[in-house]
């Protein structure tokens, strides 16, 4: 399609820049371009590394919402071959794969209790069909993709994570990145009065990455929800529309007392990420006293 080529040649042209200014191995970083649906292009990027950081970032310019039904089924493909690729390559041994928390709370027939909201975790899974029936082509693609990556990693010598954040946020991120947010807020308005749509700070993100792939030698396994703040209210809802430049995509008609049937759990990230600054500080404290 004519929108890859003149992102390759984007990226192309971004990393002669790189090489003509030096930029090229300072602080140990250095760019390379691959093929991500040719697994000998993957290894050879990969070659040397001692882990891969997957965050995928498919986006159709020609979808309504910038994400359409055939991304969703590359997204899968690209995972898949990620993962060989990790697999095939002999230096990589971890690889923590940035999914989305669309992946976890799009489920068809959930429990509804009126006294006690069933809790959405690690453990929940987006229904394929249900996506594919209200059209939510970004949260069908991030579950595809997730799940490809489990089985694809399934039974191979490499330790696999998955952290699922929220609709990333944060200081000029939100427009600079707005293509992926209206993808994300598609079935905003149902997640708003479900008590599903929540926030999470890039720099936050970025933290529970690190502190996911810092603990993988240890206790770190499976998937971790990652999320700050859960948008409840008229206003809140509001705001996040400011924020991103859209408006009438989330609050809509939805009454500000209503009952949600839902509660995100983020325990699982929180601890680790806790435990980590705990640590840290114990060592300062070592250090400094």
């Amino acid at each position: 399609m004519p929108w890859q080529a003149f992102k390759m040649h984007e990226d192309l042209d971004k990393l002669r820049d790189m090489e003509m200014f030096g930029e090229m191995g300072r602080d140990g970083v250095w760019a390379v371009m691959a093929n991500v649906m040719d697994v000998d292009s993957l290894c050879h990027a990969f070659d040397g590394c001692a882990a891969v950081f997957h965050t995928s970032a498919f986006m159709d310019p020609g979808g309504v919402s910038g994400y359409s039904k055939p991304m969703a089924h590359m997204e899968a493909r690209v995972a898949e071959r990620v993962i060989e690729s990790c697999v095939r390559t002999q230096s990589v041994r971890k690889c923590v794969f940035t999914s989305s928390l669309l992946a976890c709370v799009w489920r068809q027939n959930s429990p509804r209790n009126r006294h006690i909201p069933t809790i959405v975790d690690e453990n929940c899974w987006s229904d394929e069909s249900l996506c594919r029936d209200k059209k939510l082509w970004f949260a069908l693609g991030k579950t595809m993709a997730e799940k490809a990556a489990w089985r694809a990693a399934r039974g191979r010598d490499l330790k696999l994570v998955a952290v699922c954040p929220a609709l990333v946020t944060g200081p000029r991120f939100c427009r600079r990145n707005s293509t992926g947010s209206i993808a994300y807020l598609k079935g905003a308005h149902e997640m708003f009065a479900e008590g599903l749509l929540a926030t999470v700070d890039v720099q936050k993100v970025a933290e529970a990455h690190v502190c996911v792939y810092e603990a993988m030698s240890n206790t770190a396994c499976g998937r971790y929800i990652c999320y700050d703040r859960i948008i409840q209210r008229a206003e809140e809802a509001a705001e996040l529309e400011r924020q991103l430049g859209i408006a009438n995509r989330i609050s809509g008609e939805t009454p500000t007392d209503h009952p949600t049937w839902f509660k995100l759990c983020n325990r699982k990230i929180s601890r680790l990420m806790s435990s980590r600054r705990s640590c840290t500080y114990d060592v300062y404290s070592v250090l400094y006293n």
